[in-house]
């Protein structure tokens, strides 16, 4: 087994595109880490890597054969890429943190769980919406019985992207690296779901295609149905067609003991609680104050990975959201769009 790091966590990011600079700049600010490279198909001048001033690769293996000495590699590159750069990351016998989704499909994250467990290494899936106050609260209340029998669940994504998110020549849209709206928009939120309510059986779906025929190779809007191994029944409503601006991302739950609604733009508040016999006790509106700089909705927990890897590989805790967990989100969805394809037969 590993050993726990005792000196500054070295952190090396392949893919340079937005979440990347934005892990480097988590990993750069954390006390206990460093960042010691980065790795894109880009020159560094051309994605903006230059600027964190450590050594800059265009293929990963070289970054593995330059003799930087690396403890973490995190994945930050297109969703379609997440297991070839986790994999050769663990054959290179670094501990990888995933950015969502762990991979495409189920039998890639099963490739990725085998070769970790092999060369005795941690994988971390990016699932920062579990720091957000409102979803640990809902989880303590459902965990603690304190809504009773759980009935329905209804999550609801409705968000914008339009051609100023899907620009020709992107890797966003595509079958290949992209893999749908569920996978790039709205993973963080299934994890939610599944992470408080468990795994679910009986899908049934429906999907189409309003505003994106010419930009994307999916859906762009779903209704999914489906019950809950351990209860209730649930749905899915999500879109990436409104008109010019994020609408909502919202959980919606009716227990016997009372109901509740969390909401806003990337569910983050408390919208409706209602509860036989319970006072709503006062949570944190955002993050807590931290140096890491400003970001909106479910970007501000992104230091809290960090901060768990980091605690994790010295010993201090156990990892938030670990590979298995990652696995079943990407099953979910693909169980999803398997009734998506069967349409298209």
């Amino acid at each position: 087994m590993y050993r726990s790091i005792s000196g500054p966590v070295k952190f090396a990011v392949i893919g340079s595109g937005h979440i990347g600079k934005r892990h480097a700049e988590m990993v750069r600010r954390h006390p206990e880490a460093q960042l010691v490279a980065m790795c894109d198909i880009l020159p560094p001048e051309t994605t903006g890597a230059d600027a964190f001033q450590v050594p800059c690769f265009t293929k990963a293996e070289d970054m593995f054969a330059s003799g930087i000495e690396i403890d973490v590699v995190n994945v930050c590159s297109p969703n379609g890429l997440h297991a070839e750069h986790a994999l050769i990351a663990l054959e290179n016998f670094k501990h990888v943190v995933c950015e969502k989704p762990m991979a495409l499909n189920k039998a890639d994250c099963e490739k990725i769980i085998f070769k970790a467990l092999q060369v005795h290494k941690n994988v971390f899936c990016v699932m920062q919406n579990r720091y957000s106050p409102p979803s640990q609260w809902l989880k303590s209340i459902v965990q603690d019985q304190i809504l009773g029998e759980i009935f329905m669940v209804q999550l609801t994504c409705y968000w914008n992207r339009d051609d100023r998110y899907y620009k020709k020549g992107n890797w966003k849209g595509t079958a290949d690296l992209d893999g749908g709206t569920l996978f790039t928009q709205f993973s963080h939120f299934i994890d939610i779901m599944y992470w408080i309510f468990g795994d679910i059986v009986d899908i049934q779906a429906k999907f189409d295609d309003f505003t994106h025929e010419h930009s994307t190779a999916f859906e762009d809007s779903g209704f999914v149905n489906f019950r809950f191994n351990n209860g209730g029944m649930g749905c899915i409503n999500y879109t990436t067609a409104v008109w010019d601006s994020n609408m909502e991302s919202s959980i919606s739950v009716v227990g016997s003991k009372g109901s509740v609604k969390i909401g806003g733009q990337y569910m983050n508040e408390v919208e409706y609680c209602h509860i036989d016999n319970y006072s709503m006790p006062k949570l944190d509106p955002v993050s807590p104050a931290n140096d890491y700089g400003a970001y909106k909705g479910s970007a501000a927990n992104h230091h809290f990975i960090i901060e768990n890897v980091i605690d994790t590989l010295k010993g201090r805790t156990s990892i938030t959201t670990n590979a298995l967990e990652g696995l079943k989100v990407v099953e979910i969805i693909e169980r999803i769009y398997a009734l998506r394809n069967l349409k298209k037969k």
